[in-house]
């Protein structure tokens, strides 16, 4: 019952931690490097109502386990987000 939901949120979970790799990677701003997560995290929870309410059953339980998993990969995408970039001293 875990496995679907999970390969499910593979796809997006991993595009969005990519794009906020990339963002990162590019050195925008704080604000547009959290935006993937923050949508993400939107989407979960959009995911989560409509499993609860309008679906229900073991189908909607697949619904939340899918949001949990999202989830997990908005967490990461905001960590990658937030991460400071660490200066080498190059004299060293």
């Amino acid at each position: 019952m875990f496995l679907g939901p999970l390969l499910i949120a593979l796809i997006p979970g991993i595009v969005i931690v990519l794009v906020t790799w990339w963002f990162k990677k590019k050195g925008f701003s704080m604000f547009i490097r959290l935006i993937p997560g923050i949508l993400a995290v939107i989407s979960a929870f959009v995911l989560f109502y409509i499993g609860f309410v309008n679906i229900r059953g073991f189908e909607g339980a697949a619904y939340g386990i899918l949001a949990l998993f999202l989830i997990v990969f908005s967490i990461v995408s905001l960590v990658i987000a937030r991460d400071k970039k660490t200066v080498t001293n190059q004299y060293h």
